[in-house]
């Protein structure tokens, strides 16, 4: 039987990016938006144009998140399929996503907005763990029951 230390520790590396993404879920729909800094390096560019965002380093993109996602009375952040590439403590990966949202107008009418795409992502190791220091949301599509630039409209992302 052949050394397997490098298997082990390529699965833990899996593991352990695995749980960074569904890290980003929970802060995201659970609006624990403190939980983002344990998900990005501090100096990570994020995209999210593909979806009538913004692109800007974390910071940033933090304090957008925050404005954006809370006029949402619920969101869930949904990932599925992974391709995710490890070289060292340097990675790639493609994960697919589907996010409902609902929004609540003052009346307490609900309307849904449903996205659907993948995170194009480049990992790195820190001393504090994985984290994302890039990502492209590339929104594949984007269904709702409203114009979707009235939807921004209402999000003041216009």
């Amino acid at each position: 039987m052949g050394d397997t230390s490098g298997q082990v520790q390529l699965l833990i590396d899996r593991l352990e990016i695995d749980d960074l993404l569904t890290r980003y879920t929970i802060a995201l729909d659970t609006r624990q938006w403190d939980l983002l800094a344990t998900v990005f390096t501090p100096d990570a560019t994020i995209d999210y144009t593909s979806s009538q965002g913004i692109k800007g380093r974390y910071p940033e993109i933090r304090v957008w998140l925050e404005k954006a996602l809370s006029a949402f009375t619920a969101s869930q952040h949904l990932l599925g399929n992974r391709q995710i590439a490890l070289d060292g403590d340097h990675g790639t990966g493609r994960t697919y996503f589907f996010n409902p949202n609902t929004l609540t107008d003052a009346d307490g009418a609900a309307t849904m907005l449903f996205v659907g795409g993948f995170y194009v992502d480049k990992f790195v190791r820190t001393a504090e763990g994985w984290r994302i220091a890039d990502r492209d949301e590339q929104t594949t599509w984007v269904n709702s029951e409203e114009p979707l630039d009235s939807i921004v409209a209402r999000l003041g992302n216009s």
